[in-house]
């Protein structure tokens, strides 16, 4: 089966229905990891921890001729559908899961993956067969990163702001399982029924390398090279990674940029500026202008290729350094006119 959107995938992980088996790949190991458990959850319900209903394979059990076809086909000694879950499953799978496709049996069989190329076998495997569903599994940014904590906060009994939500997506990362523990320490600040706000964000949010980067990211659009470069090493020294930095980089110019396009008018943006960055925002917006900040986007993108292709230790820190005293000096110089 080709593979399903947002929509289709939610469905399915509610209800798997007739689908004999599931393959979860991508980017997010814990986005995969956590529909993986989703998929046990609706199909077993309350007898997750029934060993006659899971099967859980290792990739080496799962590679031997027969193995996954045969606990596809066995029955639950205590009744109801079988869940088989094989876990780093890789193109050395996909015999076995024409085998077990070929077998008769009412295991759903869910097959956790990392990033597997549109040539794979396994992919190609399972999507030319309609009795799998094929779901990406891939890293969520910006707007779709903060629906989903917005969601997580939900399930929590709690409200959030969108301007909160906002920051939190752009400062959390995007590992799924690290967004799910912050979102649940927030749910516990503010209390059953409670809201998050800006400042509950920022009282209880990520710290360290994130809020570093942010005074980085402030300090190079106004000018502020000094400032900028002990800001950025402070947040390499929290645990802020190049690409990391990159891609704060460009969302921060990107917003400038939509911002200008507006008549530098920084009200539009949506969800709007973080309380306690408007006065940094306002001044950066007074200085740049729309085809400046298209051409310092384009430079990070080409940025960020270079830390992917770089063969030298450290070069790819030193490419993001670069970058952000870049982006100072410009503003410095358009300070000065």
């Amino acid at each position: 089966m080709a593979k399903l959107d947002a929509r289709r995938a939610a469905a399915v992980l509610a209800d798997p229905g007739p689908f004999r088996a599931v393959l979860l790949h991508g980017d997010d190991a814990g986005l995969v990891r956590e529909r993986a458990e989703a998929l046990v959850r609706a199909v077993l319900g309350g007898g997750v921890d029934d060993p006659f209903r899971l099967a859980e394979l290792t990739r080496e059990e799962a590679a031997k001729a027969g193995t996954l076809a045969g606990e596809v086909a066995a029955l639950a000694m205590t009744g109801g559908r079988r869940v088989v879950r094989l876990r780093e499953a890789t193109d050395t799978h996909a015999t076995p899961l024409k085998d077990a496709l070929a077998t008769k049996g009412e295991a759903l069989l869910v097959m956790e993956a990392g990033e597997l190329p549109s040539r794979s076998r396994l992919r190609t495997t399972a999507e030319a067969a309609p009795e799998v569903a094929v779901i990406a599994c891939y890293r969520e940014r910006g707007e779709e990163l903060a629906a989903t904590l917005g969601r997580m906060l939900k399930e929590q009994g709690v409200q959030a702001d969108p301007a909160a939500l906002s920051w939190l997506a752009g400062r959390l990362g995007e590992d799924r399982m690290q967004a799910r523990r912050e979102m649940e320490k927030l749910a516990l600040y503010v209390g059953p029924g409670g809201r998050v706000d800006e400042d509950a964000a920022m009282a209880c949010g990520p710290e360290g390398a994130t809020l570093d980067l942010d005074e980085a990211l402030m300090a190079a659009t106004m000018g502020d090279a000094a400032a900028a470069d002990r800001a950025l090493a402070a947040a390499f020294a929290e645990g802020a990674n190049p690409v990391q930095v990159l891609r704060a980089a460009l969302r921060h110019i990107q917003r400038l940029h939509e911002a200008a396009l507006a008549g530098g008018d920084a009200s539009v943006l949506r969800p709007p500026v973080f309380f306690r960055h408007r006065s940094a925002f306002d001044r950066a917006l007074r200085l740049w202008q729309a085809p400046q900040l298209e051409a310092v986007g384009q430079a990070l993108l080409e940025a960020e290729k270079r830390t992917k292709t770089t063969a030298f230790r450290d070069a790819d820190t030193t490419i993001a350094r670069a970058a952000l005293a870049a982006i100072a000096r410009q503003a410095s110089g358009l300070a000065r006119r």
